[in-house]
């Protein structure tokens, strides 16, 4: 107690050791809630941390379901394929409006269940609630109304899972936990894109067996799935990994500010106006990238569909087989970001997330930008190895990164506010699209995804401009 320095002056890697040998000591005699100090958050092992993402599964699964149903579920019930941006807009303004505000919101929470955990059950039930609805949609608006709410329902537990992991972890083990983050989004992505493909082949459902609505029985069935997954996956993780408790030093922080929505919304504000460079110069990278992707996501059936089987009409075989390629080859990119994820932690390690997130994004545009010439659905499989690589870079390596770049005190409402750099170039993409779809890109889809991968690498190389003064951009820093 009497120590003017919280550390002897001992190697980093003997403080390292210490502090697992502690940690593990803690949980074996079943105390590892107990309050840290301000300057100790313990190791946690490899298992723990992909412990404490289990729930991300879940979370991802429904993103998946979306990306890969969304776009024929409205072709089916009668939407043109000029307007389909417009019928996406739920995503982006949901993430646009709920994400910042609860990031806000949670970095002052102090309940007794956790600061972030309130946000991930509520948003998982909801979210279980709308994706068994989905499928029995039996108009337009039923299916774009529900989106919205299921939006909002993934955005409450996103930027708070996001931040838990920031909260949880240690600095030097940063780049791990997104990057396990990463490994499940593209574990669920697999899963949710593969389910279809999984009930026709492996269950032997009829593909072409549909409701009075065209909805195919594969789709229901797939949305029941992730409705079930959405609930059990948040639960086992936030059971297993508790959330660290607030010291009384933190509580009396977040206690005397003030409170409310109002207070949030001047916490954003104040935080948009103190924005870190580094976190500002990540906004080309994520303006191109998330154009790109979204156009892809909208579009990329379709094209499959002209490339393999030469048809445009929602509602002939042609399309629905496209729809299972689409969902093969989704499957795919996402299994190599599941493996990628794990793989590229010794390169983030050696040359910096900044510097691996370059090189993942360039290919994943090259792929994609091939993928309209290619008339053999084996031969799709190559390019979308670069797709899958740049997927798990972009699902780690920028939060790495801006989690270096920001006080720690105020990860959450920086989480939410990042959201923006996805959510406004996606409502730029839908705003715009429609406009030049028919003219500049003369109604054809394939040149929409050739679109959507020059866009990514553009991302990709304006990488190379973001600077990080903690280092985050680069090679990780020594830390003390």
């Amino acid at each position: 107690m009497g120590l003017q320095r919280p550390w002897p002056a001992v190697p980093r890697a003997d403080r390292v050791s210490i502090l697992g040998t502690v940690s593990q000591a803690l949980e074996n005699v079943g105390s590892s809630c107990l309050p840290p100090g301000p300057m100790f958050k313990p190791i946690l092992s490899l298992s723990q941390i992909i412990q404490m993402n289990v729930g991300f599964l879940g979370l991802q699964f429904s993103f998946g379901l979306q990306q890969s149903n969304m776009g024929p579920i409205y072709s089916y019930l009668g939407a043109q394929e000029a307007s389909l941006p417009y019928l996406w807009l739920a995503g982006p303004i949901t993430g646009l409006l709920v994400q910042p505000i609860v990031g806000a919101l949670s970095d002052r929470t102090t309940s007794r269940h956790g600061r972030r955990t309130p946000y991930f059950l509520i948003g998982a039930i909801l979210c279980s609630l709308c994706l068994l609805a989905m499928p029995y949609s039996s108009a337009l608006w039923m299916a774009a109304s529900l989106l919205w709410i299921l939006d909002a329902a993934n955005n409450v537990t996103l930027e708070p899972y996001r931040a838990y992991v920031g909260d949880r972890l240690d600095g030097s083990q940063h780049s791990l936990g997104y990057l396990c983050q990463a490994a499940f989004t593209g574990l669920a992505q697999t899963l949710s894109y593969l389910a279809p493909s999984i009930l026709v082949y492996g269950f032997g459902v009829n593909k072409d067996l549909v409701d009075e609505n065209n909805i195919p029985y594969i789709t229901k069935i797939a949305f029941m799935v992730g409705a079930v997954l959405s609930v059990s996956t948040i639960l086992f993780s936030v059971l297993r990994v508790k959330e660290l408790p607030l010291t009384p030093e933190q509580v009396q922080e977040i206690r005397a500010k003030p409170g409310g929505w109002t207070a949030a919304l001047h916490d954003i504000w104040t935080a948009i106006r103190e924005m870190p460079p580094a976190m500002r110069q990540m906004g080309l990278m994520m303006l191109c990238v998330w154009y790109g992707l979204s156009t892809y996501w909208q579009y990329i059936a379709y094209c499959l569909a002209r490339s393999l089987f030469d048809t445009a009409d929602p509602a002939s075989t042609g399309f629905r087989d496209a729809v299972l390629v689409n969902g093969q080859i989704g499957g795919f990119y996402n299994a190599v970001a599941f493996v990628a994820a794990f793989l590229l932690v010794p390169f983030v390690k050696r040359f910096g997330p900044r510097n691996v997130h370059v090189v993942c994004m360039s290919l994943a545009g090259l792929g994609m930008m091939s993928l309209p010439g290619i008339q053999h659905t084996g031969l799709l499989f190559l390019p979308m190895v670069g797709v899958g690589l740049g997927w798990a870079s972009l699902m780690g390596n920028p939060y790495a990164m801006l989690a270096g770049a920001v006080p720690p005190q105020r990860i959450g409402v920086y989480m939410g506010i990042f959201n923006m750099f996805i959510v406004i170039p996606m409502l730029i993409q839908m705003a715009t699209m429609p406009l030049y779809y028919n003219s500049w890109l003369g109604g054809d889809s394939r040149n929409a995804i050739v679109l959507a991968g020059a866009l990514l690498l553009a991302g990709g190389l304006s990488t190379l401009w973001v600077k990080s003064p903690t280092g985050a951009a680069a090679a990780p820093r020594d830390q003390a």
